[in-house]
């Protein structure tokens, strides 16, 4: 029986993980299980200024070109991600999997890495944010964050979530379009990104002119049109994310609060987790991340993270950051709520088939040596995505700084973590607590399916 095939029939076996099965409870719990969560977890809520962030996450009006919102690439009807290897932004067409290249104004390239889910990253735990870890929390600094900006550009946000947006909104491939196409765009080929003009203050100066985002301003910050600041913007959108996707009412939290038992196949599932698979080693806690940077032999593909000037297309992850040899490939552990519904997995995207990826996590260079393109979901477009697969130096260099030991999981044991992983699957979150507004202030199209 195939790995695909084991992963099918585990799904279809185990969705019952609420159950309070008679025979698990002859299955004693594993040692090393983390505490449930309280509401001491996660930061007060402002509702008023989180329905404001609920429209603005949903606006194009952050866009260059006013096509693309935070919800393209993060949207609830794809776990919070958007179903893609690696995604399309300015430049796409449609939603998820079924988004395409515009034929009249076709993306330069593929955005470089997969669109993370955003559960729990508003939760206190959370001071380590985005795949290589380039943002964090950081209190020796006058900002309190330190990023790859200069000291101007980290004043004035409220959170390490807040600080996040200011990535998306000032790339081309994302959200801010290419050099000459709007005045956005053109601030930041320019450099100018804050003070009056910069890229930050012609958004802010969007949103302000919208009567009805000024009248929210007003009521949720006191603020005047002319006082709409990007941050304030920013604080908006990330508390509204912090509130909306907070994850905490899956059959797993259950489990941890003693309420329910899981099912047979989903406890053995968690005795292999937190013991012999080791799982637990890296996705440890409440959230199942250490919030700590791995080299599993991840399968790169697409453009790579590469400055301008340079023409490679590997993805060296944390060692762009820290400089740090022994950080070559590595990324960070990705909290593990709700992952049933967030594929593709890895940093870029390499896997629809979770249960794949487990026999890759357990046996990476196997992993590597087998991996099938097939595992991908990319639109069409005229770009070259395997380079690196393609290139045995580059794949012998990803294989070389995997520090795991080989342990090869059968599809009986492949079959029961993916039955414990659906324990982590939580309604209330995936379907959000605000839901998505039929429109939005600017009057731009939601995005949609």
């Amino acid at each position: 029986m195939t790995v695909m095939r084991a992963t099918r029939l585990a799904l279809v076996g185990v969705i019952c993980g609420w159950a309070n099965w008679a025979s698990a409870q002859d299955v004693a719990r594993p040692p090393g299980l983390p505490p449930p969560l309280t509401a001491e977890d996660y930061p007060p809520v402002d509702l008023a200024e989180a329905a404001l962030g609920r429209l603005l996450f949903y606006d194009p009006i952050l866009s260059g070109n006013r096509e693309v919102s935070c919800a393209t690439c993060h949207h609830p009807d794809f776990g919070t991600s958007d179903g893609l290897s690696l995604g399309l932004g300015d430049g796409g067409l449609g939603l998820g999997p079924d988004r395409v290249a515009d034929p009249g104004n076709p993306p330069e390239q593929r955005i470089p890495r997969n669109s993370p889910a955003l559960f729990n990253l508003g939760a206190k735990e959370f001071t380590v944010l985005f795949h290589d870890g380039r943002i964090e929390v950081d209190p020796t600094r006058p900002s309190g964050l330190r990023t790859p900006m200069g000291t101007e550009m980290e004043q004035g946000f409220a959170s390490l979530l807040s600080a996040q947006t200011m990535f998306p909104v000032l790339s081309a491939d994302e959200m801010a379009g290419h050099y000459s196409e709007n005045e956005i765009s053109r601030a930041v080929r320019q450099g100018l990104i804050t003070g009056e003009g910069g890229a930050w203050d012609l958004l802010s100066r969007r949103v302000a002119a919208v009567p009805a985002y000024a009248e929210m301003f007003e009521a949720v910050y006191g603020l005047a049109p002319g006082e709409i600041g990007f941050t304030h913007i920013s604080d908006a959108i990330a508390v509204f994310v912090d509130f909306e996707w907070r994850s905490h009412t899956a059959p797993f939290d259950a489990w941890l609060g003693g309420e329910a038992e899981l099912s047979p196949l989903a406890a053995e599932g968690a005795a292999l987790f937190y013991g012999s698979a080791g799982c637990a080693a890296c996705h440890s806690g409440p959230f199942l991340t250490d919030h700590r940077f791995h080299a599993m032999g991840d399968v790169q593909l697409g453009p790579g993270k590469a400055a301008r000037f340079e023409t490679h297309a590997r993805d060296i992850g944390r060692l762009r950051v820290t400089g740090r040899e022994e950080d070559a490939y590595a990324f960070r552990t990705p909290s593990l709520r709700n992952v049933v519904a967030t594929a593709p997995y890895g940093h870029a995207g390499a896997y629809r088939d979770l249960g794949a990826y487990l026999a890759h996590h357990a046996d990476p260079v196997a992993g590597l040596a087998g991996y099938d393109p097939g595992q991908a979901v990319l639109p069409g477009l005229e770009v070259e995505d395997w380079r690196i697969m393609s290139d045995e130096v580059e794949r012998q260099a990803i294989a070389a700084a995997i520090r795991r030991p080989p342990d090869a999981l059968t599809e009986g044991q492949i079959a029961a973590l993916l039955a414990f992983l659906d324990t982590l699957t939580d309604p209330e979150a995936l379907g959000g607590r605000m839901g998505i507004p039929a429109t939005v202030p600017s009057g731009l199209p939601v995005p949609a399916p």
